[in-house]
């Protein structure tokens, strides 16, 4: 893993930041995005330095926005030359029934954590050499109540890395789906983000062996 690039979406804060400190320990070059939180970006930055990364590289990246996605893949592609690796793990969620979403609360979850996901994906592919790791949730395979809308744009996540996998024979397609983790998200109640972490890098080293597209459900591995 050492001098490899490895893009983390949604890494300012949870399981993207701790993500990035497993691939920092292993001495990657690791390129961070954030949204709202540049602080809290900046000080998974250092940490990430603290850690032995190669390199750390913090990018602005809003998934609502073309230019944003386009931007953020230029910048890594320029600075780099490739992506080895491309996790995609930024995501947001409206936990409440169907009834009381707005219209907004709905696009902005199929937009961010499908939509955007894609294009960001699309933007990628002609760099990446390895892998590209779709973070979904036990929310895509099983319905739940008051997450409506974040479950269809999960189940959908979990789609579009088996049709990709097919597409895509040059490279490994996993979804690696968390259950209940301790972020913003959850208001922090479930499993700490780092175990997380720890399969989604086991599944980037091979230390999770499947066929590409399959599932990789954290709480088998936990």
């Amino acid at each position: 893993m050492k001098g490899k690039v490895v893009l983390i979406t949604g890494s300012s804060v949870g399981i993207g930041r701790y993500t990035a400190y497993e691939f920092a320990r292993a001495g990657a070059n690791v390129v961070l995005t954030y949204y709202r939180d540049k602080e809290e970006g900046e000080k998974t930055l250092e940490k990430c330095l603290e850690l032995g990364a190669q390199s750390a590289t913090l990018l602005y990246l809003n998934l609502l926005d073309n230019e944003s996605i386009m931007s953020c893949v230029k910048e890594t592609a320029s600075r780099y030359g490739n992506i080895d690796i491309l996790i995609n793990n930024a995501g947001v969620l409206a936990w409440k029934p169907l009834r009381e979403q707005s219209f907004l609360e709905i696009e902005t979850q199929i937009r961010v954590n499908l939509e955007g996901l894609i294009k960001l994906t699309k933007t990628a592919l002609p760099y990446v050499k390895e892998m590209v790791i779709n973070i979904g949730s036990g929310a895509g395979k099983t319905g739940f109540s008051e997450l409506t809308t974040y479950c269809a744009t999960k189940f959908g996540v979990r789609g579009f890395t088996q049709a990709l996998a097919e597409e895509e024979r040059g490279i490994k397609v996993y979804a690696v789906n968390p259950g209940m983790t301790a972020t913003r998200m959850t208001g922090y109640s479930g499993v700490h983000p780092e175990k997380v972490a720890k399969v989604i890098f086991k599944v980037a080293t091979g230390g999770i062996r499947k066929p590409s597209g399959s599932d990789v459900d954290v709480w088998e591995y936990l």
